[in-house]
């Protein structure tokens, strides 16, 4: 089972494309997206709450095979963190390998996470190899980590550039989102009136 988290404020083609690589190059069963309740290290942009992204991400992977949402996160009170969300997972289903999917960039500051030895112990990384970050130099960071080098896999994702805060810009000055987030989620937007200016 690969886990993809996030804010996911709203979630774009960026996070399923990463998803479904990930899943395709990884041979994953599935994938789950896990919105965070409340990040440990930044602040929520116009936050539309927790229930709404959910929502967003439900309606994002409808219809899409092999992907998922958790609640596992949304439903931790206070800040989460990556290790306790892969404690909780292993705990409801030790039988499950776990893959933890990251960025480059979120997989070069690894060593700086929270138990970050405890995080290989119960899940591999799988780390999108963008431009700008060389695999050889995650590596190394990586190997910073005892056993790190040996948990991690990569996989190629396309550049796609669509961030959630460029979203909510657009929407808020009333620019169109169409595919650049899935239909369901450009009319739950507009539906909710999310993001407003």
């Amino acid at each position: 089972m690969g886990i993809l988290g996030g804010t996911f404020n709203p979630p774009h083609v960026g996070h399923l494309v990463c998803a479904s690589e990930a899943r395709w190059q990884l041979e994953l069963d599935r994938v789950v997206l896990m919105p965070v309740s409340r990040p440990p290290h930044k602040r929520l942009e116009a936050d539309p709450g927790i229930e709404r992204r959910l929502a967003m991400c439900a309606a994002a992977v409808a219809g899409e095979a092999g992907l998922e949402v958790s609640r596992v996160e949304a439903d931790r009170p206070g800040a989460s963190y990556t290790v306790d969300t892969l404690r909780e997972l292993h705990a409801q289903s030790p039988e499950h390998l776990l893959t933890f999917l990251v960025g480059g960039d979120m997989a070069h500051s690894f060593p700086a996470w929270r138990e970050p030895a405890a995080v290989l112990e119960l899940a591999e990384l799988g780390v999108a190899e963008r431009e700008g970050l060389a695999r050889a130099d995650i590596v190394d960071r990586l190997r910073t980590v005892p056993g790190g080098e040996k948990r991690v896999r990569f996989f190629d994702m396309p550049r796609i550039d669509v961030s959630s805060s460029m979203l909510r810009r657009r929407v808020a000055e009333g620019r169109p989102v169409r595919h650049l987030v899935p239909d369901g989620v450009a009319a739950y937007i507009a539906a909710q009136g999310l993001y407003p200016a």
